[in-house]
């Protein structure tokens, strides 16, 4: 879960996540198209993204096709943030946005 945790921390990661999300066995080059970094920076992202468990690959022939893994977020709903849903925290929450929207 460490591995998890340490992938998502990088906000270039998570975009990675985002964009396989919205399309399921993207390549390389279609998953640098959106990104303003080089493709050998992109790769060492999937690569970390993979060793987490958060993206699985298919080769399609010559093109490596990536899909985000659920599974790894799903455990971390159960263990983490499933525990703190309830009626109460979701009110501390709205009261949270209804103070900021006051300072603003």
């Amino acid at each position: 879960m460490d591995e998890v945790f340490r992938a998502l921390a990088d906000p270039t990661r998570r975009r990675l996540l985002d964009l396989l999300h919205a399309d399921p066995g993207a390549t390389l080059q279609e998953l640098c198209e959106p990104l303003d970094i080089s493709r050998q920076a992109v790769s060492k992202h999937l690569a970390l993204l993979e060793a987490a468990g958060l993206v699985v690959c298919r080769w399609a022939g010559r093109e490596k096709h990536h899909h985000l893994n659920p599974v790894p977020l799903v455990e971390i709903h159960e263990r983490w943030i499933s525990k703190h849903t309830d009626a109460k925290a979701r009110r501390l929450l709205e009261l949270r946005r209804v103070l900021e929207e006051k300072e603003s």
